[in-house]
């Protein structure tokens, strides 16, 4: 079993989610542990079923090809996170805040709706699957590829609880750091490293 793959999703999946927890903490917004546990379960969910989609599509291609389109498209997502990451983004000074889901994909540190400084139960939800959205892909590259869908889901919901927990406590003590920017190279990194790990192994 691939477990070096598993633990690497489980990071690659949640770099969003510790860059937009640092900003967060940058403005001293909190995120009590029960909405970050909410936000780690809803990318669980759907990181789970997307696997167990892949497996099914494992049923009618051979392993050798299922591995090498597997780690295709995680290798495909890392590109796309890395050139994301170069795509020039303007930052306004005040972000008009809704509740509709697509503005929260585009913008996830709107969550916070009626801009208490805490990310309530009902706002880490809409948080919670715009931050799964990397989970869908990842996931349905990992089933295909053949890992464990228990131990890949568990691996993504820890880090995510992890990320965004150290991600708020690391933006609460530093200023200034444009930390979320880097996330998408990185994680882009990591799944091309991941993708042709599976290709060739």
């Amino acid at each position: 079993m691939h477990y070096l793959s598993i633990l690497l999703i489980g990071i690659a999946a949640n770099l969003d989610n510790l860059g937009i927890s640092v900003s967060y903490g940058l403005r001293s917004t909190r995120i009590p542990f029960a909405s970050n546990l909410i936000i780690a379960i809803v990318s669980m969910v759907c990181a789970y079923l997307s696997i167990i989609a892949g497996e099914f599509v494992t049923q009618f291609i051979s392993i050798a090809l299922a591995n090498f389109v597997g780690g295709l498209i995680i290798s495909s997502i890392g590109i796309k996170c890395i050139a994301d990451s170069f795509s020039v983004q303007e930052t306004p000074s005040k972000v008009k805040v809704d509740s509709n889901l697509s503005h929260v994909i585009s913008q996830p540190d709107s969550a916070d709706v009626n801009d208490d400084k805490v990310i309530s139960v009902k706002e880490s939800i809409l948080l919670g699957f715009a931050l799964a959205i990397n989970c869908l892909v990842m996931g349905l590259g990992a089933g295909i590829t053949g890992l464990s869908p228990v131990l890949t889901t568990i691996s993504i919901g820890l880090f995510s609880v992890l990320s965004i927990w150290s991600g708020v406590k690391l933006g609460g003590k530093i200023c200034g750091m444009n930390v979320g920017k880097y996330s998408n190279f990185a994680a882009g990194i990591l799944l091309i490293m991941i993708g042709v790990y599976e290709m060739i192994v």
